[in-house]
């Protein structure tokens, strides 16, 4: 089970409000579990943990073991919570360097033009030994009208079907079960489909086809994630305590006037997921003028830009922290033959997740003292088994937080505004 450690953030709190928001919290657990609170019919991100569709993994990981074996080059057309996931999950669980596989490009979360024709040329660039790159399309989009990846999609569809006679087989449309555009464009070209279902919203979707496809041809193994995440769930089912508990300390730095949540890791693999978590939360809480701004931070870098203000800026400031027990390496500092000529002999033999652990304990402690809260998210290790944990104990985390605060987390009606501006600017009926 994922661990909340609210230790360092208790100085900060009053004892007996704490035991009351914890009733509160566990109150706004019971009303996911009844389903009886607004937006109860998107709750269908438990609802596939609770009844697994095996033969859906099985199916997305033989397709996803086809284009490993094909592609060159695999593209993500998606915006928000039909790409994040997938990125976190992909940057945390794959090598840093050297990666097996179809390289993963990304496109659809912007309109840059400049982006999307550099894109182009690169894809038309014949590989070293002067054949053609083999690239294979997946578009995300429950609706097919959203205008960042529409646009990219109809750039990278039209030049797929003049490269290659067998496009329509190297493109996968990843939407909702009927209406929308691209079901029409489905039809018509014949694409293969993968449904994301009705009752799960986007930024909830990355254990969906959604993000399993992506991840898959990553080459990581999504029934591991899955059955992850399939753990957490149970396992809260009966005791949701360490939700309740971070739901709790939350809503009250919420309520005291804290503004701004920092987000952050001292594992660099780690920072795609705290984007993702940026997404989830922010998109669910921010309503009625209510919701902490939630800032990311990847440490021990950001501790050299950011850390100055957050150490002794405004003291608005709470900082949640992904933190990982056991080491994923055993790197340690060599010892130098020639003498202690750069000062570090007093670390030779440290292995380099203890220096990184005493960084990270360096600063909650003086991050404390300085009057900022310090909420630590523990995992044992980084891991498949332990990221699809994470995937649901913070989905969890975020209803029954956003619960408490009285707004309905799985809406975003903000959205649309700049939407509607938007298209007016641009003309459209």
């Amino acid at each position: 089970m994922i661990k909340t450690d609210i230790s360092s953030a208790k100085k900060f709190l009053d004892e007996a409000e704490l035991n009351v928001a914890r009733k509160k919290a566990a109150e706004a657990f019971k009303i996911v579990k009844e389903k009886s609170g607004p937006g109860c019919e998107w709750l269908g991100w438990r609802r596939i943990l609770d009844t697994p569709n095996d033969a859906e993994l099985e199916e997305i990981s033989s397709l996803a073991a086809k284009i490993r074996r094909d592609a060159d080059i695999f593209i993500v057309a998606g915006i928000g919570g039909s790409y994040t996931g997938a990125m976190a999950l992909i940057k945390a669980l794959t090598p840093q360097f050297g990666q097996k596989g179809p390289e993963i490009i990304y496109a659809g979360h912007h309109m840059s033009g400049r982006y999307l024709s550099e894109l182009v040329n690169f894809l038309d660039q014949p590989k070293e030994d002067g054949s053609t790159k083999q690239v294979y399309l997946n578009v995300i989009s429950k609706s097919g009208s959203t205008l960042e990846t529409a646009l990219a999609f109809r750039t990278l569809r039209s030049w797929m079907h003049k490269k290659y006679d067998d496009a329509k087989d190297r493109i996968i449309a990843t939407t909702g079960p009927e209406g929308g555009v691209l079901n029409n464009i489905i039809k018509e070209e014949g694409y293969k489909k993968y449904i994301i279902p009705d009752d799960v919203g986007g930024r909830f979707s990355v254990l969906t086809p959604v993000g399993l496809l992506p991840v898959s041809v990553a080459g990581i193994d999504i029934q591991t994630l899955f059955y992850g995440a399939v753990s957490e769930f149970e396992e809260n089912e009966t005791d949701a305590s360490e939700v309740i508990e971070y739901a709790a300390a939350r809503y009250l730095f919420h309520e005291n006037d804290y503004a701004i949540d920092v987000i952050g890791s001292f594992e660099p693999e780690l920072l795609g997921f705290t984007a993702w978590i940026q997404q989830l939360i922010g998109e669910s809480e921010g309503k009625e003028g209510k919701g902490l701004f939630p800032a990311l931070a990847g440490y021990s870098t950001d501790l050299h830009s950011v850390g100055q203000l957050v150490q002794e800026g405004r003291r608005n400031i709470v900082e949640t922290l992904l933190v990982v027990d056991k080491s994923f390496s055993d790197l340690k500092v060599t010892s130098e033959s020639s003498g202690d000529v750069d000062g570090l002999d007093y670390l030779s033999g440290k292995p380099f997740h203890e220096i990184n652990r005493s960084a990270l304990d360096g600063t909650v402690q003086a991050h404390t003292e300085g009057g900022v809260p310090v909420i630590k998210i523990r995992l044992e290790m980084l891991n498949t088994q332990q990221l699809g944990r994470l995937i649901y104990f913070y989905e969890l985390f975020t209803a029954v937080y956003v619960y408490m605060l009285g707004v309905n987390p799985f809406n975003q009606p903000g959205v649309e505004d700049y939407k509607k501006a938007m298209y007016t600017l641009l003309g459209k009926a």
